[in-house]
């Protein structure tokens, strides 16, 4: 009896050192990189699936979230566009464990856990972000060395400073959802 009556605490141990250890974990890789794991909308999900439509992806599309964080907008784009291949790179370990987890399923979704500015992106029809405003530049110099000309490019809330938009729509909580045609250099003259 003394057992029983022991348990609840016995198993409370191990979910207060789980739940202190993942706040940790999101605590550093937040101070590291700069950026916190962000889970997009149901909305903003629906609007860059909107714009990657209208962009015209071909059937067997490369898309890559670049930092796909919980997984939420890797999930949406799966489902929106099943004969593609969704690419997820998230460097920080306990979202990335949860996409893994809540990806398991979707066979046209693969995972990475790293960072992005080693990736190949060279292959990508079309990538997605949903980053801090800090990180945008150094973003736009990584795609301008990586992609190929023409590649889509989805910014959910920060836009590219110097870039030309080719499409947006409103996000319903944090701004525009922007669709870019890369290189989208604005020309001044």
């Amino acid at each position: 009896m003394i057992f029983l009556a022991r348990m609840p605490a016995i198993l409370a141990y191990p979910a207060i050192i789980f739940t202190l250890l993942a706040s940790l974990s999101l605590l550093l890789w937040t101070a590291f990189t700069g950026v916190p794991p962000q889970s997009s909308s149901k909305s903003e999900a629906d609007a860059v699936i909107a714009l990657l439509k209208q962009a015209k992806l071909p059937d067997h599309a490369v898309i890559i979230d670049l930092g796909s964080g919980w997984g939420s907008l890797v999930i949406a784009l799966a489902r929106a566009f099943p004969q593609a291949s969704v690419q997820g790179v998230e460097m920080s370990p306990f979202p990335y464990l949860i996409s893994r987890f809540r990806t398991r399923t979707l066979s046209n979704v693969s995972l990475k856990r790293g960072n992005f500015f080693h990736s190949n992106l060279k292959n990508a029809n079309a990538i997605t972000c949903y980053l801090m405003p800090a990180r945008m530049a150094q973003v736009s110099e990584l795609l301008d060395r990586t992609v190929k000309p023409g590649t889509c490019v989805v910014a959910n809330a920060f836009q590219f400073r110097g870039r030309c938009v080719a499409a947006s729509t409103q996000g319903a909580w944090c701004g525009t959802v922007a669709l870019y045609i890369w290189p989208a250099r604005q020309w001044t003259g």
